[in-house]
């Protein structure tokens, strides 16, 4: 088996209004204890949020503005996404820090916020919140989630579109200028990267199936039907969430209805070689979406109390 790699150094929750850091370095298991916990700056309603280990600070989003607070709610920065959209539902700003804590990548879906007729991706300095790059996609996006490559100097973006679908962006930043790929599809949604950042997930927009592609081309290297793993593909589909658990291995959520019509969901190894379909997964977890595999044999819940739990099955 290859060599397991770290897994992130830190991950958010938002608990009880504020945002909770967890150091993931470690070898720690069961509920975790956050290290760092931040205040937002008052009135803020926290969309998505990251933060800086080494400046001691959090980055999140509102439905307005990125905003940029130190551990005791000091507000450092406020980036103002305007002109301010008197929109409640449908849009949600998104934000990543990236690996070297200088750029926070914002994701604004300002079609659906009434502000433009296209959403714009935006590369924001970590320390004072100045524009650093921008630039105009052509979705009209609902959400979007932003992967960071191991590597450090690239970041995914994948932005949901509703009914219509889902767009997979790439890029980078070369001085002031944002180098932006965008992947040759509408229906597949972004799950994950591998460890290594040699590969991706995706499942089908429709759930029909998932797939494992290269990185950064994104050609196929297979794709498996919910009747891989044994189901009527009529009643069966591929749910939105799974990941790598190891550089071996990825997990494949499955869901259906019983007779009664009550929902179900099963979780599968498949091996990344050689695309075959292993044992049933137990995620220790009723909820699809409340499983996150962190790449080096363990993954997270969450606890009761809102605090991630951390699992390992070895």
């Amino acid at each position: 088996m290859t060599q397991s790699p770290c897994p992130p150094r830190t991950i958010t929750r938002l608990v009880d209004g504020r945002v909770c850091a967890y150091d993931l370095a470690g070898d720690v298991r069961g509920v975790l204890s956050p290290v760092m916990v931040c205040r937002p700056s008052p009135g803020d309603d926290v969309v998505e949020h990251t933060v800086s280990v080494g400046r001691r600070r959090a980055y999140y989003t509102t439905l307005h503005a990125a905003v940029c607070v130190t551990a005791d709610g000091t507000e450092v920065w406020r980036s103002l996404f305007e002109p301010r959209s008197d929109r409640r539902h449908g849009h949600r700003p998104g934000c990543v820090l990236s690996s070297d804590e200088l750029v926070v990548w914002v994701y604004r879906p300002d079609a659906m916020a009434g502000r433009d007729g296209h959403d714009k991706w935006v590369a924001l300095d970590a320390a004072t919140g100045a524009v650093l790059a921008q630039a105009e996609l052509s979705t009209v996006g609902h959400g979007g989630q932003h992967l960071l490559h191991p590597a450090g100097d690239e970041v995914l973006l994948d932005v949901g579109e509703g009914q219509d679908g889902s767009a997979v962006f790439r890029a980078s930043l070369t001085g002031s200028r944002m180098d932006l790929v965008t992947y040759p599809w509408d229906d597949r949604c972004l799950i994950a990267l591998s460890p290594d950042g040699h590969e991706f997930m995706t499942v089908h927009h429709e759930q029909a199936d998932v797939a494992l592609h290269t990185y950064p081309e994104g050609e196929v290297r297979f794709t498996l039907s919910t009747d891989a793993f044994g189901h009527d593909p009529d009643e069966v589909f591929v749910e939105w969430s799974g990941g790598y658990l190891d550089p071996d291995t990825v997990v494949v959520t499955l869901g259906g209805q019983t007779e009664d019509e009550q929902e179900w969901f099963r979780h599968y190894r498949v091996d990344v070689r050689s695309g075959r379909v292993g044992a049933e997964f137990d995620a220790r977890t009723d909820n699809p979406y409340d499983m996150r595999p962190l790449g080096d044999g363990t993954w997270l819940t969450t606890d009761p109390s809102g605090h991630p739990v951390r699992w390992t099955d070895s």
